[in-house]
């Protein structure tokens, strides 16, 4: 196995290592959080202090209004935390096929988020949410004391209010490991969530299982207990050629809080931006769709991590 993923990439197919169509805008609000997680790779906390400001997310939303069809996938840090966050959502709905956000359950019980729920609810956004795990011991090492309790309370208030039951309330559960390993078969793990959590009455769509990169504080927690090399020979050891087909940074486009862009969120939390021809930081202010359509994409090898085993990205496994 070659022990750098852009020759790695190259040996299955050329053309793997360029953009292909764009499906999905990701867009960072920042990097305020009510959690300060374990595997969290752009370092989010309730000291966050990077906030995407009104002006680059009207820049998104002129992106928005001449690209029709997209997924508008929102995340962060805590992206209902940006003061910005209701006045995204209810701009872009018209303009994307679905608005998704990533929310860590918590959030609904902040002072001062009590509308959340209906809001969600009202604007029909699809809820992509943290739960690593079906059991309070596993939760709370990874993510804070108490975060499971929480979690299963803001499940059972989504569920009341008819997601994860009704069409067009759709609600997946994200899952990753608390360790340095890869993520178990996606179709057993979500069979063992819906068993599990059917105890507390919980209902959900599906399950994604994503696979921790080796990046900031994730790479901080792996050098800390001496597994970071294992870690990587891990990833590298299982790289799955028949995954890179549909690795993520093909049909995604990444937009950081401060509107620059990015092949991906885990390349945007290491400031891996794309440039144009002349070697320019690209911006989403004025950019056109055919300015990133057959781009080289920006490989490091903390991509090994999208390819190892059944495969990782947003959107969970990649193996078929």
């Amino acid at each position: 196995m070659p022990n750098n993923f852009t020759t790695a990439v190259l040996a299955v197919d050329k053309k793997l290592a360029r953009r292909k169509n764009l499906e999905i805008l990701q867009v960072n609000l920042g990097n305020v959080c009510n959690q300060r997680c374990l595997h969290c790779h752009v370092n989010a906390g309730p000291g966050g202090d990077k906030i995407m400001s009104r002006r680059i997310i009207d820049d998104i939303i002129m992106f928005l209004s001449k690209t029709k069809g997209l997924v508008l996938d929102i995340t962060g840090g805590c992206p209902e935390l940006n003061p910005n966050f209701r006045y995204i959502v209810e701009t872009a709905r018209p303009l994307v096929k679905t608005v998704m956000v990533r929310n860590n359950l918590t959030v609904l019980f902040e002072p001062g988020m009590e509308w959340l729920p209906g809001f969600y609810l009202d604007n029909k956004v699809k809820l992509v949410c943290s739960m690593p795990c079906y059991t309070a011991e596993n939760v709370d090492k990874q993510r804070g004391e108490g975060v499971f309790d929480k979690s299963i309370s803001a499940l059972k208030l989504l569920n009341s209010l008819g997601y994860g039951r009704e069409p067009g309330l759709e609600i997946d559960l994200v899952y990753n490991p608390g360790g340095a390993c890869l993520p178990g078969a996606q179709n057993a793990l979500e069979k063992d969530y819906h068993q599990q959590l059917s105890r507390h009455g919980i209902v959900f769509n599906h399950l994604i299982t994503i696979t921790n990169a080796p990046i900031n504080r994730f790479k901080t927690y792996l050098e800390a207990n001496n597994t970071f090399d294992e870690y990587m020979k891990l990833l590298m050891d299982n790289f799955n050629r028949e995954v890179v087909t549909d690795i993520m940074c093909r049909n995604l486009l990444s937009i950081g809080w401060d509107g620059v862009l990015y092949d991906c969120d885990f390349n945007q939390a290491l400031g891996l931006s794309l440039r144009d021809k002349a070697g320019k930081i690209m911006e989403i202010r004025g950019l056109r769709l055919q300015d990133i359509e057959d781009k080289e994409i920006v490989f490091e090898d903390h991509c090994y991590s999208c390819t190892a085993g059944a495969g990782s990205s947003c959107k969970g496994a990649l193996a078929k």
